[in-house]
Order: C-alpha cells, then sequence, then structure tokens
C-alpha cells in the first residue's frame, strides 16, 4: 500500500488486470536509447499501445545481467548522454500526462550508490517512480536500498530464477511488493525461451508461497510467446525483442530513422493484442499470433 494505505498504481493496476480476467504487457526499454528525445516519445506512447506497466531501465556501463541487445541499448544511451538524473527527468515528463501506468525502474546499484541512496529515493518517488528493481543487489544486503525504498513508498521487486528453490524463496519473498519477476529462463536476457510448460509450472509453484502477482520474463519475443506466458502468469514481460526493434531502426551512423517510434509500437500493439487474448477459450490463430 502507498501512504494513507491506498492501494499504489501497481497494486490497482494488477486487481485491475485481475478483474478483466486477464494478464498484462510488462514492456522494457533502455532509457535515452537511442536519444533522449526519441526514448521521450517512445515511452509516452507505450500505454496507448497497449503497455500495462513500463518498466524503465538506467543505463549502466557493466550490464553484466543484460544480454547483448540491452548492453547495446544501454551503451546507445550511455554515448547519447543519458544520465540517471536524466532518466529521472524522463519519468517526470511522462508523469506531466499519465498518472496512470506504472513505472519501474531496472538495473544496477552502482549508479545508485553514486548518485546517492536518500536522494536517488527522494527524487524518484518525487518523479513518480513505482518500484526498482536492482539486479546485484540480493536479500542479504537489503539494508542497503531495499528497505530505504520501501520507507520512501517506493516497490522492490525482486528476481526469482528456474534455481531458487522452496528453501531460498522466503528470502527472495521478504519485502518484495509490487510483483514477483520470475525470470524464465538462466542467463542472461534476451537469448533462449522457456516451454509453455515449464512456466505454468513455476507460476504455480511459486502462487504456492506468495499472493503477489508474478511477472514472467527472459526470452518473451513474439506475440505468439507473449500470449503463452500471459495465459498462466499475471504478466509477461517483453524487453529483448523492442530493443532488437529500435536497433533495426537506427540508420549507419546510430541515429533515429524516421518511423522508429511508431514501428516499435506497432509491435507492441502486436504483443498487446496477443496478451489481451491470451485466456479466450478460442485459440490465437496463426495470423493473430503474428
Amino acid at each position: 500500500m502507498s501512504g494513507g494505505g491506498q492501494p499504489s498504481r501497481l497494486e490497482r493496476r494488477f486487481a485491475a488486470l485481475a478483474a478483466e480476467g486477464r494478464g498484462g504487457l510488462v514492456t522494457f526499454v533502455t532509457a535515452g536509447d537511442p536519444d533522449a528525445r526519441t526514448a521521450q516519445a517512445l515511452v509516452a506512447g507505450l500505454p496507448a499501445a497497449g503497455a500495462d506497466v513500463i518498466e524503465l531501465g538506467m543505463p549502466f556501463s557493466d550490464p553484466m545481467a543484460d544480454g547483448p541487445a540491452v548492453q547495446a541499448s544501454s551503451q546507445r544511451a550511455l554515448a547519447a548522454g543519458m544520465t540517471l538524473a536524466g532518466t529521472l527527468d524522463l519519468v517526470r515528463e511522462f508523469r506531466a500526462a499519465d498518472q496512470d501506468t506504472p513505472i519501474i525502474l531496472m538495473g544496477y546499484y552502482n549508479p545508485i550508490y553514486s548518485y546517492g541512496v536518500d536522494r536517488f529515493l527522494a527524487d524518484a518517488a518525487g518523479a513518480g517512480v513505482d518500484g526498482l528493481i536492482v539486479v546485484d543487489l540480493p536479500p542479504e544486503e537489503d539494508d542497503e536500498l531495499c528497505l530505504p525504498a520501501i520507507a520512501a513508498g517506493v516497490h522492490w521487486i525482486r528476481l526469482a530464477t528456474p534455481t531458487t528453490d522452496d528453501a531460498r524463496l522466503p528470502a527472495v519473498l521478504a519485502n518484495t511488493s509490487g510483483f514477483l519477476y520470475y525470470v524464465s529462463v538462466m542467463g542472461i536476457t534476451g537469448t533462449r525461451s522457456a516451454s509453455g510448460d515449464a512456466v505454468r509450472q513455476a507460476v504455480t509453484r511459486l502462487k504456492r508461497h506468495t499472493d503477489l502477482p508474478v511477472a514472467v520474463g527472459f526470452g518473451i519475443k513474439t506475440p505468439a510467446q507473449a500470449a503463452e506466458v500471459a495465459a498462466v502468469a499475471d504478466a509477461a514481460v517483453v524487453g529483448s525483442a523492442l530493443v532488437e526493434r529500435i536497433r533495426a531502426g537506427l540508420d549507419t551512423d546510430g541515429r533515429a530513422k524516421p518511423g522508429l517510434v511508431e514501428d516499435v509500437l506497432g509491435l507492441v500493439r502486436e504483443l498487446a493484442h496477443a496478451v489481451r487474448h491470451a485466456r479466450r477459450e478460442t485459440p490465437l490463430t496463426a495470423a493473430e499470433s503474428r
């Protein structure tokens, strides 16, 4: 809950998805990729294209948990001058027009530590950030950022993986809120995909341990794959496919070509359509899944 006992944006969004009887679509892009102006336009267009939650990457020079596509997006953003302060400015500008769509920042602790934890949390909450995923801070280090984030009213979202067994899950779930992010395959982002049966079994197991929504990511690249995940999980997370579509829209100098934003948002619309129809009794046709 947010201050005053009112449900937070994330809680309201997942409650609305449950009421609609469907899974959600979480879209990941890197702040400032390929440049601040293009990224701002892209993020601004995500909700209307069908994104239920926006996951925004905080550019970092050594994103060791990310695959080549997301690493390259971080390098493009840094080369274009994006900073952590600029990332918060992007959220602030988004919030001027959209007070409903949750925004999660995902990244690494080093830039936040350099910015200053207390200053960062105050600025993030003030900008309208709803949650944090910081992949290199385990539960044993909750005093560093997790507990201060919770005190600042910012959700702390943790990752669970196929190797997170029942003995480890209580530590992963402690202090976790908003939702639990299940990494469906081991390794770095965007390289492999899990089978639908494996995702179903994993979500079923996690739901025995928590009432939190479970979002599933890593390796979801097509509308059909997103639909398969959204049929059994509370949300499907798509990142590398969007980042690759951004890269495909760059010219030989790395600048955005005309139509890049609309092309990426077109893919989001396809993913959203598939996710919204994932729990119908009638399976998606081949045409709908493309």
